[in-house]
């Protein structure tokens, strides 16, 4: 009875580590998986939004969210 009992406590703890190590390995795969597809960003110089590189507009250096900011240029706006 009692070596059923230690085999017993055994496969639960081997049960519980062998879950443990799966769900803390697969979090870390699909955090470095995010970092690595992020797309890089960048401040727009008139709101301060931060857009995808992609998606936003440069002029001299200076990006922009929209066309209208880009148009506004580098001016703070009045609020």
């Amino acid at each position: 009875m009692g070596l059923f009992r230690l085999l017993f406590w055994l496969a639960i703890i081997a049960g519980a580590f062998w879950l443990w190590r799966r769900v803390t390995r697969s979090t870390a795969t699909r955090t470095d998986d995010t970092i690595s597809n992020a797309a890089p960003m960048v401040r727009c110089e008139q709101c301060g939004v931060h857009v995808p590189r992609d998606h936003a507009l440069a002029r001299n250096e200076h990006w922009f969210c929209s066309q209208a900011h880009l148009e506004q240029g580098s001016q703070p706006s009045e609020h």
